[in-house]
């Protein structure tokens, strides 16, 4: 077989692309149809950057699934090495191809002769699975010390506030570099911060509706029961691990096995994102509480929490929003960083950070195996701050 021109290699990754293609024409069918009854999400649909930014940002959430749960788009297993592909440009035919496989590396061979254009799909999955999930708990930590430290004042404020200041002091990189060491990571360092942080949501779920029903204990009761159970257990099964100083549940109710690279990133990013979240809702709270809203609230004699909960985060949620996007940025960022350095996640690991580090070793000689994993990380960070932007345009109008 002859090797792929450019124009057969487009289109032959577009063909690969059909499930996405097809979700996201769906989704912007269904959303401009329903865009008055969305809210501030189907406000984002009159604003053209908005609709640049959430196609791109939809674009990769869709191949990260696709890629991740189906096991479609990827032309070839991203950890199989073939022999002859070592840095084959793209378009170049597989050599002993059986029935069955793929015929073709559509982006070329890296240099342990693994597929580039599977590897790239296959690493989109890994960002759209961490980031999101580390920026909410990122949030959720934030906003359950943020609006007590606003609201109260006071030494609560204080002590908060210097421990964030002392967190966001601490060079960024550096502070990765201690956590993933093998001597804190064998202390059970990270397992005990999961312990801690991930508590955040239980809390934060727990007083939320407490502040709500209080009235109401049958309702409260019921919720809670509903909500904090499931999430109690998923708590456990996710923080406990047997061999750690975290070992809460035996193997045999334990069915959640975080590996352990993935779980000191994800703490890492939670513990870095989280002072800079507390900082932000704190100044929002700040300003809020003044408002006479709030003063309406406190003379009907409601809870300090029903009104942090209930009458300010609500009306903070339009900076929250655009941060929320801003921060999955960032966080896709340090995840780029991290691949690229070596910190945490394993080598073999098809996140675009690895892939990049791999491909820059020969960039001199060979473009394609780091091309396309830069140009993804670039195009979704692009995505998410275009979005941002189309959102904060649309909260403004409101």
């Amino acid at each position: 077989m002859e090797s792929l021109s450019w124009a057969e290699i487009i289109t032959r990754i577009f063909i690969q692309f059909t499930p996405v293609w097809v979700l996201l024409i769906a989704t912007f069918a269904l959303s401009i149809k329903f865009k008055r009854r969305l809210g501030l999400y189907g406000k984002l649909f009159d604003s053209t950057i908005g609709m640049i930014g959430f196609a791109l940002v939809m674009f990769w959430v869709y191949t990260g699934i696709c890629a991740g749960l189906f096991d479609m788009i990827a032309t070839h297993d991203p950890l199989t090495q073939v022999s002859g592909m070592k840095n084959k440009v793209p378009g170049t035919p597989l050599r002993g191809a059986e029935a069955g496989d793929y015929p073709y590396y559509l982006l070329g061979g890296d240099n342990l002769a693994r597929d580039v254009f599977s590897r790239l799909v296959k690493g989109s999955w890994i960002v759209v699975l961490i980031a999101p999930l580390a920026t909410l708990f990122a949030f959720m930590t934030g906003i359950t010390l943020g609006l007590p430290a606003g609201y109260y004042g006071k030494r609560f404020d204080t002590i908060i506030s210097f421990t964030a200041n002392l967190v966001l002091a601490f060079p960024v990189i550096l502070l990765f570099y201690l956590l993933v060491t093998p001597e804190i990571v064998d202390s059970g360092v990270p397992h005990i911060m999961a312990t801690v942080l991930f508590a955040f949501p239980l809390v934060f779920t727990a007083v939320l509706l407490n502040s709500r029903f209080h009235t109401e204990p049958a309702k409260r009761n019921k919720f809670m029961a509903l909500t904090l159970i499931p999430m109690a257990a998923l708590y456990l099964t996710v923080v406990s691990e047997q061999g750690t100083v975290v070992a809460l549940l035996p193997d045999a109710v334990d069915p959640v096995s975080i590996p352990g690279g993935i779980l000191v990133v994800f703490v890492s990013v939670v513990f870095v994102n989280s002072p800079t979240v507390f900082r932000i809702v704190r100044g929002l709270t700040l300003d809020i509480k003044t408002r006479d809203y709030v003063a309406a609230a406190q003379t009907r004699g409601e809870s300090a929490w029903y009104i942090m909960l209930w009458e300010i985060l609500p009306n903070a949620r339009g900076p929250l929003i655009v941060d929320f996007c801003l921060r999955i940025g960032y966080t896709t960022i340090l995840l780029g960083t991290l691949g690229f350095f070596g910190l945490g996640l394993p080598p073999e690991s098809p996140d675009w950070g690895s892939t990049i580090n791999d491909g820059r070793k020969l960039l001199s000689i060979y473009l394609h195996p780091a091309l396309p994993p830069a140009f993804a990380l670039l195009s979704l960070v692009l995505g998410l701050n275009l979005l941002a932007d189309g959102l904060r345009e649309e909260s403004l109008r409101d």
